[in-house]
C-alpha cells in the first residue's frame, strides 16, 4: 500500500471516529460498572431523585443491571431495570444505523422519526410513574 492509498483513506475512515469512540466510552463504562460492584455500599452516589424524594426513576438500577450484564446475568440484569435492559438492542441498532450512514457517506438525519422519540418519552414517563405504584412493585430496582 502505497502513501498515497492511505492518504486517500483516510477522509472516508475520519467520520468513523465519533461512532469509534461512543463505542470505546461505553465499553469501557460498562467493563468499569463489572468490575466495581454497585451493590457494595461506597463505591457510587445514590440517586439524587431517590435521595430526596424516596420515589425510583426511570434509571434507578440500571447500574446494578449493567454490572449483572457484565457479568453474563440476564435474568438478573433484566430485574434491575426491565426498561433500560429493553432499549440495548434499540441503542445498537441506532448505533449500527449511525456507523453505517457515515461509512456510506450519508448525510446526517434525525436520530429517529420523531413519533419513535414521543413514543420513548411516553413509555419513559409511563414506567416512571409506574414502578413507584405498590401493584407495580415488580417494576422497582
Amino acid at each position: 500500500m502505497s502513501l498515497s492509498d492511505t492518504a486517500r483513506r483516510a477522509p472516508r475512515l475520519r467520520p468513523l471516529l465519533a461512532p469509534a469512540g461512543v463505542a470505546a466510552a461505553a465499553l469501557a463504562a460498562v467493563g468499569f460498572v463489572s468490575a466495581v460492584d454497585p451493590n457494595r455500599a461506597g463505591h457510587y452516589p445514590t440517586c439524587p431523585f431517590l435521595a430526596l424524594t424516596g420515589w425510583y426513576c426511570p434509571g434507578c438500577g440500571t447500574l446494578r443491571m449493567l454490572h449483572a450484564l457484565g457479568h453474563g446475568r440476564l435474568h438478573e440484569a433484566f430485574g434491575h431495570n426491565m426498561l433500560a435492559f429493553s432499549l440495548l438492542p434499540l441503542l445498537g441498532y441506532l448505533w449500527v444505523r449511525w456507523t453505517v450512514r457515515l461509512a456510506r457517506g450519508r448525510p446526517r438525519t434525525s436520530v429517529a422519526d420523531p413519533r419513535l422519540v414521543w413514543l420513548l418519552v411516553a413509555a419513559i414517563g409511563a414506567f416512571w410513574v409506574l414502578r413507584n405504584i405498590p401493584a407495580f412493585h415488580f417494576l422497582a430496582p
